[in-house]
């Protein structure tokens, strides 16, 4: 998962036809978290697993509840998130092709952490915890690609706990756009199409729709930017990484 990840294509499998849906196991093959497992796991998990499409808005799941499965993306693109008692809502992270989540409630068996909604269409896999914890006791090294890509959900939650206490609003902004722009374009580019709205981007940064649309627009006034709808284009790399430093 990524902070910020955009509609990425994964590789497609040499064993999928051109043209054909992409297989369960192809799907897994692409995953990072089953990234270097032999043929024979992956086409056996993928033999146990199934695919579900969910509609743009469409809840996956939601904090608390039981959590019997794990999520590979195939396409489109998913939000993880956390809502208060008010009804206020914090983005923790996106999921894209190549993503994995809902991983944790299989290892400690409790309820899911946050909520999963699907920010555009997506088509998911989705594993059962038996099928995982199986593959697990056969392929143990699946634990180490599982450290790893939980290990990489701390530090990201970690930072973004930093950024909203150490960092204003104006920081938050601007370290989110030089994200999208770093996650969606593979930082071989300086303008993306947005896939979230500006409601979407005021919960990744923990602020008010109108307040983040006040700074895009103060920052477009300043030349850091150019946004018109949800085409956004850096001009000015640098005095959008020193706002994201100060």
């Amino acid at each position: 998962m990524q902070f910020a990840r955009g509609p990425v294509v994964a590789p497609p499998d040499p064993s999928t036809p051109r043209g054909a849906a992409p297989s369960t196991a192809a799907v897994l093959r692409t995953t990072r978290l089953f990234a270097g497992l032999d043929d024979a796991a992956i086409d056996e998990l993928g033999r146990q697993a199934r695919l579900r499409a969910f509609r743009r808005g469409e809840t996956v799941f939601l904090a608390g509840e039981p959590g019997d499965c794990l999520y590979a993306v195939v396409s489109g693109l998913v939000k993880l998130f956390v809502t208060s008692a008010r009804g206020d809502e914090l983005v923790l992270a996106t999921a894209g092709p190549g993503d994995a989540f809902g991983e944790l409630s299989l290892i400690d068996e409790g309820g899911r952490s946050a909520s999963a909604e699907a920010v555009e269409s997506s088509s998911l896999v989705v594993v059962d915890r038996t099928s995982f914890i199986d593959l697990i006791h056969q392929r143990p090294e699946l634990v180490e690609r599982l450290l790893v890509t939980l290990g990489g959900l701390v530090r990201r939650i970690t930072d973004q706990a930093g950024d909203l206490v150490f960092l204003d609003l104006h920081g938050r902004v601007a370290k989110l756009l030089l994200h999208l722009v770093a996650h969606q374009a593979g930082g071989a580019r300086t303008d993306v199409d947005i896939p979230f709205s500006q409601s979407d981007l005021a919960r990744m940064v923990g602020a008010s729709r109108q307040t983040v649309n006040q700074i895009l627009r103060s920052f477009q006034a300043a030349g850091y930017i150019d946004l018109k709808g949800r085409s956004l284009k850096i001009l000015r790399v640098d005095s959008l990484q020193q706002r994201a430093a100060d």
